[in-house]
């Protein structure tokens, strides 16, 4: 009597998980009790299939997921003694039914694991569970038959009542057996088959026993089958197990697990072959289904990404790698000649043909496609993504050519062959050419867009995830130059994508670490030269790419919301070292800048603590804000509102001045500068560059003085920025200019530099 496993402490496990083990337990133990041959009671054989649940439930949830523990729950199924093929069907029945149910997502309060994954774990589970139970009856089943077959056959030569006896048992088991059984001589003749094989092919006895051994040859057999067939005829091998198909009479297929044994007389000379075949069709197709259904896309019927994924990496393969199978069909002659000579190789078949050289990939991701499930619902969606399967489906109809579904929107394409160079283009082309047409959904015509990323190349260059890397990269280039068109992979934009992406994800802690420094800029007094302020510049000091400018990484920052602490980091440091040269001045160490200009960006204007965080900067380091000047740009107030100038207008009332930067680049109204809280003018560079040499563009000259007699009309006092050279310097001090920086003074750097400049002045 088998004893029932250990029950483990309920407490070990979260509050509710246990009971629900225990329920699927008894789900389990009373669908299949009554087709088991155990002696235990139904309580007791529940409480053996507890540990079994348990370990189907840990293998659902493992991280890395691995079907290998279904596969011995199976085996040990049979080791309980339920041994017949209506407990396997009804286990499984159980475990599609309950084990999501009871052990799913209850047992994964994280939720780490999507319902859609939680299926296909099940399906795989339930095939690597059929595939325990059968190899475990197989051997169990073999194993007594054969034995019984062999003591059968040695006792043919016993005395004659012996045989008589004997002949008999063998006959019970050869007729009664669960498993077909059939008897050969060395030339292959069949000479006895039992009533399960003759059923196995069709019913009809004389169409087997008039085969030859060689005669059952099918395309799918594997290379090596014939060649142990040719050793084992020999004398050179015992026994060999495989599985092989074979064609029934009516032209259908049977697949078998196949053991042929050789039979020998007293003395070791070898007499007859013993073939025991196992009828696996059913479970073949079941494996068939369950491979599919982990392969497909539920939805919408297309490859889902593990198929895909299988196809590409096979693709991307090295060119000169070719098929390991080679082509498995042969002729019937041929694989008797085989036999028959006792050739050693396996069945003959045409050369294996090359791999493809290159590969073609297309990544679509639709547009605008959140919109639709947002106004029309989830289930709309799903419909529009059904249509749009089917459209790209009839899209990819030429040989190597296939469309799967990575999730959400998200499609792929794969070609294969000679010529991907023009067909992947066509392809895509194609594809976007099917979503022009409207969908029809709840009554509305919806015009679908897509974008799509193409990656080409030659197979054996890049990984799977490499050119999946690259596709994605292009497809979003796609999309941000307007969308419903198709971009090609370069292999520039993807290393700078792929920058940037690095530097977005290393952003969030580059301050913590203190990776930003400032470096300062002196703006000098045109009149006479002197330091009248310095421009503070954030630096990032990357452990990777060195010294990174601001247009490297503010315009990331200004993406992800990194923009307004590290502005305030700016701020703060950039007022305490205007602190320090304000106090060095007074001890007379010092003839540096009495003022410090910051930048602002356009999402810092946005912030609503733009005006309690500068006031609360000035007040704790104690700076007066007349020292302070904010540099906003002039792009970002063009068309400004009063609730976005509000916060300048509070700012400028306290004493902050406000320069308007990179005046003349945004096209705005000058008429507008009545209106902006401003007391700076910042003129671009692009205004100066004519007159760096003698002499000057006398266009540029008309344009500065223009500029400058209107901003001092105004009571604005105007900075010119990109000062190169002394000639620039002389004619933007007989303008008018008030002051100016630039690499004529001085190039950015540490706040110490700045001594050296001022003493110099001072001199």
């Amino acid at each position: 009597m088998m004893v029932p496993a250990e029950v483990p402490d309920a407490a070990a496990e979260p509050d509710g998980l246990e009971d629900r083990l225990r329920r699927f337990a008894t789900i389990w133990s009373r669908a299949i009790f009554p087709a088991t041959a155990t002696s235990l009671t139904r309580p007791e054989f529940e409480q053996h299939l507890l540990p079994l649940a348990r370990r189907l439930r840990d293998a659902l949830h493992d991280t890395i997921f691995d079907a290998a523990p279904a596969h011995g729950v199976g085996a040990a199924l049979v080791a309980a003694h339920c041994t017949d093929p209506d407990a396997l069907a009804r286990s499984l029945g159980v475990v599609d039914a309950y084990l999501v149910l009871y052990c799913g997502a209850a047992a994964d309060p994280a939720g780490d694991l999507a319902a859609e994954e939680l299926r296909a774990r099940c399906a795989r589970l339930q095939h690597a569970f059929a595939a325990g139970f059968a190899q475990a009856l197989r051997e169990r089943t073999l194993a007594e038959q054969e034995a019984i077959a062999r003591s059968a056959l040695a006792a043919r030569g016993a005395a004659e009542d012996a045989l008589h006896a004997t002949e008999a048992r063998f006959h019970a088991v050869f007729e009664g057996a669960a498993i077909g059984i059939g008897i050969a001589d060395l030339d292959g003749h069949v000479l006895e088959v039992n009533d399960t094989l003759t059923r196995m092919f069709g019913g009809l006895e004389h169409h087997v026993r008039s085969r030859n051994v060689s005669e059952w040859v099918h395309p799918d057999d594997a290379p090596h089958v014939w060649r142990m067939y040719s050793e084992l005829i020999r004398g050179e091998r015992e026994n060999f197990r495989t599985e092989k198909p074979f064609f029934r009479n009516d032209g259908t297929v049977l697949w078998t697990n196949l053991t042929v044994s050789l039979l020998r007389d007293a003395d070791g000379v070898p007499q007859y072959q013993l073939a025991l075949l196992e009828d696996t069709t059913e479970r073949r197709l079941l494996n068939l289904r369950l491979r599919y259904e982990a392969t497909h896309d539920a939805l919408t019927g297309l490859p889902n990404r593990t198929l895909f994924f299988e196809r590409l990496e096979k693709a991307l393969a090295p060119a000169q790698e070719t098929a390991k199978d080679g082509a498995k069909g042969s002729t019937k002659d041929g694989a008797k000649a085989n036999v028959k000579d006792g050739a050693k190789g396996g069945v003959k078949g045409a050369a294996p043909a090359s791999r493809p050289a290159r590969f073609g990939l297309c990544y679509l991701d639709l547009d605008g496609f959140k919109a639709i499930n947002d106004s029309l619902g989830h289930s709309a969606g799903d419909r529009m993504l059904v249509e749009v399967a089917d459209r790209l489906q009839s899209c990819a109809t030429a040989p190597g050519e296939m469309v799967a579904r990575l999730g959400g929107d998200e499609f792929v394409a794969l070609t294969t062959g000679p010529d991907t160079r023009r067909e992947v283009g066509d392809l895509a082309s194609r594809m976007l050419g099917v979503l022009a047409t409207p969908i029809s959904l709840d009554g509305r015509e919806f015009t679908v867009r897509g974008s799509i990323g193409i990656v080409e190349g030659k197979a054996g260059e890049s990984t799977a995830a490499e050119v999946l890397r690259s596709a994605d990269i292009t497809m979003y280039r796609a999309k941000s130059a307007g969308g419903n068109r198709f971009e090609h992979a370069d292999a520039e934009a993807d290393a700078r994508a792929i920058t940037r992406h690095g530097l977005t994800t290393s952003l969030p802690t580059a301050l913590e670490r203190g990776e930003f420094f400032i470096e300062y800029q002196p703006l000098v007094h045109l009149a006479d030269g002197t330091v009248h302020g310095a421009e503070a510049l954030v630096r990032w000091s990357h452990p990777t790419h060195g010294v990174l400018s601001p247009d490297r990484f503010i315009p990331l920052a200004e993406h992800t919301g990194l923009i307004v602490p590290l502005g305030r980091w700016v701020l703060e440091q950039s007022v305490r070292q205007a602190r320090l040269w304000q106090e060095e001045l007074a001890a007379g160490t010092f003839a540096g800048p009495l003022r410090i200009n910051v930048n602002l960006s356009p999402a810092q204007l946005h912030h609503p603590g733009l005006v309690a965080d500068t006031v609360d900067v000035l007040e704790r380091v104690g700076l007066p804000p007349g020292s302070l000047c904010l540099e906003v740009t002039e792009s970002a107030l063009i068309g400004a509102d009063e609730d976005l100038l509000k916060p300048l207008r509070q700012l400028a009332e306290m004493g902050v001045d406000i320069a308007l930067d990179d005046f003349g680049t945004g096209y705005s109204n000058l008429a507008n500068l009545r209106r902006l809280p401003v007391s700076v003018l910042k003129l671009d560079r692009s205004f100066t560059q004519g007159m760096q040499q003698h002499p000057a563009d006398p266009v540029d000259l008309k344009i500065v003085e223009g500029i400058v007699s209107l901003a001092h009309g105004l009571e604005l006092a105007v900075t010119v920025e990109g000062v190169e050279t002394g000639a620039q310097a002389e004619h933007l001090r007989r303008l008018g200019c008030d002051t100016a920086q630039g690499w004529y003074y001085a190039r950015p750097g540490p706040p110490e530099m700045l001594h050296t400049l001022s003493m110099a002045d001072a001199v």
